[in-house]
Formats: C-alpha cells, sequence, structure tokens
C-alpha cells in the first residue's frame, strides 16, 4: 500500500554566511502493506512530519521515490490524493457551517454525486457516534466530537488508506479512548489501511500492529511493539531506601542487574527476567540489612526503545522544535 526508497526531503535556512542545507529527511525505506495499522514515532525534528507531508503529496521529495495506494507521489500525485483519506493535526473543518454541509461538500469535491455523499456522510456520523450532529456547527461542538468530524472527512470518499496525523492531540482520557476505537475500527469494519503518526507512546502501542521509528531523517526501527521491546535489555528494577543505605542496596542490585543507578533514595537497574531474580534479590537485601521503602518492577516499554535506539528519551526530546519541525 505505501513503498517508499531513498526518500530525501532538504530545506535551506538563513542567508548568506549563515545560509545552510537541513536535511530533515535522509534516505527514508519503509513498505506499509495493505491492511496494516502502521505507528510512525519520532520527536520534534526526527522527519516524521516532513515524511508525512511527502507522502500525502503535500511535499515534494528532493530525491527517492514513494508510491501511495499504487501511485507515484511526485508523477501521480492526483491519484494518490483521491486514493487516500488525510486528517491533519490542525483539522480541515469550517467552524461556521453545519457539519454534515461541510461533509457533503467534501465528498463531492472528490467526485461524489450530493446523493450517495449524503448518504456516506450520514452512514459514518452514525459508525462515528455523531448522531444528531449533523445540523451543528463545529464551534459548538467538544474537542471529541471534532476531532471525530476531521475523522469523517477524511474517509466520506471510502479510501482504502486513510493518513492520521496526531488524531488525538488536545483531547481529555475519555476523548481519546473513545477515538481509539474508532480507529481500531477504520481497519475491523471498513477495511481500510491506517499509517499513524502520534507522540503518545500509548496510542501507538494500543492501536498499531507494527511500529516505524525515525529520528535524524532516518528510520531506525521497523517492528512490532513486542519485538521492539524485547530488544531492550531487561525490565527495570527500582529500590527505594533510606540515603544511608544507597551504596549498600546498589551494590546488592549490581549483583544482578546492568547500568544501576542511584538518584538520591531510589536506586535502579535492569535486570534479566525480573520475575524470577526478584525474590533472591530480597532475601540478599535483607541479609545485608537493607530495609526497602517500596520495589518497582517496570516492563520495557516504547520510550525505552527510543532510549536504547537513539541515546534520549522519546519524551524529553519533543520538547526540543528544529528547523524541520518549523519549516514543514
Amino acid at each position: 500500500m505505501i513503498t517508499a526508497r531513498g526518500l530525501v526531503q532538504t530545506f535551506h535556512t538563513g542567508r548568506g554566511k549563515n545560509a545552510r542545507e537541513v536535511r530533515a529527511v535522509d534516505g527514508v525505506d519503509l513498505d506499509v502493506a495493505e491492511g496494516e495499522v502502521v505507528g510512525f514515532l519520532g520527536p520534534n525534528g526526527a522527519g516524521k512530519t516532513t515524511t508525512l507531508r511527502m507522502l500525502t503529496t503535500l511535499l515534494r521529495p528532493t530525491a527517492g521515490t514513494a508510491t501511495v495506494a499504487g501511485y507515484d507521489v511526485v508523477a501521480e500525485s492526483v491519484q494518490v490524493r483521491r486514493s487516500i483519506g488525510y486528517v491533519s493535526q490542525v483539522g480541515s473543518t469550517f467552524s461556521g457551517a453545519y457539519a454534515g454541509d461541510e461533509v457533503v461538500d467534501h465528498g463531492m469535491l472528490y467526485g461524489m454525486a450530493r446523493v450517495e455523499a449524503v448518504r456516506r456522510g450520514q452512514e459514518l456520523f452514525e459508525q462515528l457516534q455523531l448522531d444528531g450532529l449533523w445540523k451543528r456547527m463545529p464551534k459548538n461542538m467538544s474537542g471529541g466530537q471534532k476531532r471525530r468530524l476531521d475523522v469523517v472527512m477524511g474517509l466520506i470518499h471510502d479510501p482504502s488508506l486513510v493518513f492520521l496525523d496526531e488524531p488525538t492531540t488536545g483531547l481529555d482520557p475519555q476523548a481519546r479512548a473513545n477515538l481509539w476505537d474508532h480507529i481500531e475500527g477504520l481497519r475491523s469494519r471498513l477495511g481500510a489501511t491506517v499509517f499513524l503518526t502520534t507522540h503518545y507512546l500509548d496510542e501507538a502501542d494500543a492501536l498499531a500492529d507494527r511500529i516505524l521509528i525515525i529520528d535524524q531523517g532516518t528510520i531506525v526501527a521497523s517492528d512490532t511493539a513486542d519485538n521492539l521491546k524485547a530488544q531492550v535489555s531487561g525490565d527495570l528494577v527500582v529500590l527505594e531506601v533510606s540515603a544511608d543505605q544507597v551504596t549498600r542496596a546498589a551494590e546488592r542490585l549490581g549483583s544482578i542487574a546492568d547500568g544501576v543507578e542511584t538518584d538520591g533514595r531510589r536506586v535502579s537497574g535492569r535486570v534479566q527476567r525480573a520475575g524470577r531474580a526478584v525474590p533472591g534479590l530480597l532475601r540478599d537485601l535483607e541479609s545485608a540489612g537493607v530495609e526497602l521503602d517500596s520495589i518497582e518492577v517496570l516492563r520495557p516499554t516504547l520510550d525505552d526503545v527510543f532510549l536504547t535506539l537513539t541515546g534520549r528519551s522519546l519524551r524529553d526530546a519533543e520538547s526540543t522544535p528544529t528547523t524541520e519541525e518549523v519549516s514543514a
């Protein structure tokens, strides 16, 4: 459904002596099969937004090739746009028009007859729990309702491939969970292929069959969430002890753990098969006279995966925008 080879995008910033070329996307190769739900992760400036814009024909690649829904994104951009649904992060509805009118007009832009656009739109309103809102303006809708309306706009022409760009940004937890159910239904009920960009690690973990991680313009990982997390070296064991026992606790944990660190009264390290190792650790700590205030065993997360692959936390990296994101 999506194939990209050697995809490159460069931007030029500054003037005169300060002029420089920024390689926002640097030779991206990726494949998405029909019926897959793929999560696309990366911090600000990694090339995520730029890659998405090239795949949706909003930005012409500097180099490389890509086909989307069987069409070349450069030579056959019109056919690509007719074949995909795109839900942007900022939304696409006019706040002062009736929701139903917006949806119908959008469908007619794709060549649908008005009668068919109304039928399809009302069907989608029912499926995405927007019943009774056909004659309501988006400005009078909740955040969750407006995001579901954006999804209707992206699906009105019945695309086989849907791009969702940060679909739950700004939603409260209940609205996010509700929209997750609808995103899962895009494939199960409608048979669509979904390409999802998100900053929410739990969202990618819950929804995606496979996860792509991009960093510094290149794909650094492509696998299922479980397989990626299995690459992280062990479970994180976190001990909390009194200040005068930190050194002894670190020594005992160090006998079974890698990368032991201390932070105030907390001692942590990665332990292979922690479930089996912790009972012995507890006996060892007791024999050493170390009294625990608490102990936690944390399974690897996608953020741990990103830290292992890139040397930085995805959550920390999100807070630092770069030229790529501004230029995109």
